[in-house]
């Protein structure tokens, strides 16, 4: 990456890490893809049982793979019969892993939810949360981090699932009420009432939606 974005970067996490810490929550820089994913795992504890909502982050740094290969309880979904009962486990597991769909220049992070599962584990449940966040989802305020989340996020995942929505058509939220909409549930997080259980690791890369 070039040295002048790199330095701006890095100026940008520190702002960010700042206003994490005054909402309660714990801030990190990661220089690249695989010292997020270390960073990622000592944070989660060999043995931990870990589970995740659709977090394409934690799959583009490895950290998927790698906690499928080592000491760890990995909750798949993927691999269960009974979704439910997946995503049940979630609230019990010792962390649990997203991304964010936004998040504020002052540590606000805003995320769009169809199911409700991710945002509710992100609220409630699980022992930490290890949310992995490229650099450019950051935002300078909330009303841009919801139209972020509503106008790019949001119709990429659409895309992506393939589902019959106007904003798969437009590339942009149409403020539907589309049968396959995934935007049902919307979650700012501003604080953290529980020390050290939502920590955020800001990657000096283009990750996600």
């Amino acid at each position: 990456m070039n040295e002048m974005i790199t330095k701006r970067n890095i100026l940008l996490a520190q702002k960010v890490i700042k206003g994490l810490e005054s909402r309660n929550m714990t801030g990190y820089y990661a220089g690249s893809r695989d010292e997020a994913r270390k960073l990622a795992l000592s944070l989660i504890g060999e043995g931990a049982s870990v589970t995740m909502g659709g977090a394409m982050s934690a799959h583009e740094i490895g950290l998927v793979d790698a906690l499928k290969a080592g000491n760890f309880n990995f909750i798949d979904r993927d691999e269960y019969e009974d979704k439910r009962a997946a995503m049940l486990a979630a609230y019990d597991a010792d962390v649990f892993l997203s991304s964010a769909n936004a998040i504020t220049e002052d540590g606000i992070m805003v995320n769009i939810d169809g199911n409700a599962n991710r945002v509710s584990a992100i609220c409630q449940g699980p022992r930490k949360v290890v949310f992995i966040v490229g650099l450019n989802k950051v935002t300078p305020d909330l009303d841009s981090a919801m139209k972020r989340a509503r106008s790019v996020a949001a119709p990429t995942n659409a895309q992506r699932f393939g589902l019959n929505t106007p904003c798969c058509k437009t590339g942009t939220c149409m403020d539907c009420k589309s049968p396959d909409t995934i935007c049902c549930q919307f979650l700012i997080t501003r604080f953290s009432r529980h020390k050290d259980r939502i920590h955020v690791i800001l990657v000096n890369e283009s990750l996600g939606f």
